[in-house]
């Protein structure tokens, strides 16, 4: 089966697109939810992205009125179930919306479902497949999210990431992920994995949309103090985010470049030599100590809060739990205080070294993942190199560039200081325009 015929010409438009389209078209502003509702419907056999399908697509007013956008389903929601990816949760309706979801609805945004999560996030997966080749994981945490994004369901999801749950599937996929700086927007009503670690962020078509998303939704609450406030900013609709002309880039390759797949190695070199051509000025650099030390660093913190958080789950549902967030509650129950307050410690060291070292550079230029997505949907994928910037909270994007030897899509990290989303943004739409590369929508078979 195919979900071709319930496509529209719409199907892969970016969320701005649709905005421009819908400001002098109402009925196609009116219909869009509708219509994505009923591609949903048919690619859901194959693609299992979603928990729950809305009931509900009639249009609301605000800025992002008509524009669907899906809930990965660790994020509360009122008016459907919140399942966390747990059997525990199964039946579990919030009585209050997240703050990400209360502001999208006052924002005027359609909520358009829940979408399929790992077991809390973790590491234990649901049953989505990648609509490149149902075969292959879609990635994780957010399974659902990035596929439903990537099969032109929805233009805009929204995602979480403790290690490499954005940025992976979003390369896996070939759509753009975006984890915002840590911070930047209120986790309230989203359960937590690690609260020194979690983000909100989002999958989309296009940079542009990414960056819209955050200026209407980076905020402060006082039920979330974790991280600090992104500096406020607006896009315009038409014009979008503004690209920085001849970005002054940072290629970070990490000792573990070598374990890359050679096409996603090929990927890379092929868009570095075309960003250089097109005028940017890339320079190598090395970050020997976040190289060597962040993976026990962030698995520590990790570990230790998830031990925390989930102890006493695990005690009360050993048969609703699955036996990655027991090992995750054992491992972190082992940790020691002052290991776990070591690894703090280095955590903010480690930013403050890294925004030094990006004094003469606007963005890193690294890999997401090592390659394709892994076949078979039991493994979500390595989060090594996504592992570094979700540590020390730094802005992080994900750029489709290829294809691999399965014609499964390859990506580019692009990665700033903290709390410059803002220029990141525009460096990554940049490369975005200088790639001029688009993967397309694929078949769901």
């Amino acid at each position: 089966m195919t979900n071709t015929t319930a496509r529209t010409a719409t199907s892969g438009a970016g969320v701005l697109d649709l905005l421009r389209l819908f400001k002098g078209n109402t009925s196609a502003a009116d219909h869009y939810a509708s219509e994505r509702l009923a591609q949903a419907k048919a690619a859901e056999p194959v693609l299992k992205a979603f928990e729950v399908l809305p009931t509900d697509t009639v249009r609301k007013p605000g800025p992002l009125s008509g524009i669907p956008v899906a809930i990965k389903d660790i994020i509360a929601t009122t008016d459907m179930p919140t399942t966390n990816g747990s059997a525990v949760y199964a039946d579990h309706v919030p009585s209050s919306d997240a703050w990400v979801v209360e502001r999208l609805r006052n924002l005027g945004a359609t909520i358009f479902g829940k979408t399929v999560s790992t077991e809390f996030a973790w590491r234990h997966p649901g049953p989505t497949t990648n609509p490149w080749n149902s075969k292959h994981t879609p990635g994780g945490s957010s399974s659902g999210s990035a596929a439903s994004v990537a099969a032109g369901i929805v233009p805009l999801a929204l995602g979480t990431q403790t290690l490499g749950s954005i940025i992976r599937p979003a390369a896996f996929n070939g759509v753009v992920g975006f984890k915002p700086s840590f911070g930047a927007i209120p986790r309230s009503g989203a359960h937590h994995l690690s609260q020194s670690l979690d983000h909100i962020g989002f999958f989309a078509r296009k940079v542009d949309d990414v960056a819209y998303a955050l200026s209407l939704l980076a905020g402060t609450s006082h039920s979330d103090p974790h991280g600090a406030p992104v500096p406020g900013f607006e896009i315009s609709v038409e014009r979008g985010v503004p690209p920085l002309p001849s970005p002054r880039l940072a290629v970070v390759r990490f000792a573990k470049f070598a374990k890359a797949e050679s096409e996603q190695q090929q990927v890379f070199e092929a868009s570095v030599t075309r960003l250089r051509g097109a005028g940017a000025a890339i320079e190598e650099l090395e970050l020997p100590e976040l190289d060597r030390s962040n993976w026990d660093a962030i698995n520590t913190i990790l570990a230790a809060e998830g031990a925390v958080i989930f102890g006493d789950l695990v005690a009360r549902y050993p048969d609703k739990t699955s036996d990655h967030l027991k090992k995750l509650v054992e491992t972190g129950s082992a940790i020691s205080a002052t290991a776990y307050l070591k690894a703090k410690a280095l955590q903010t060291t480690l930013r403050a070294d890294f925004t030094a070292q990006m004094t003469n550079y606007d963005a890193v230029l690294t890999l997401p993942a090592y390659g394709e997505a892994p076949e078979g949907l039991s493994y979500t994928g390595d989060a090594e190199y996504c592992a570094p910037w979700t540590l020390i909270g730094v802005p992080a994007l994900s750029l489709p560039a290829g294809f691999g030897k399965n014609h499964l899509p390859l990506g580019l990290q692009v990665v700033g200081p903290y709390l410059n989303d803002l220029r990141t943004l525009r460096v990554a739409k940049w490369i975005e325009s200088a790639l001029a590369f688009s993967p397309g929508l694929p078949e769901i078979k």
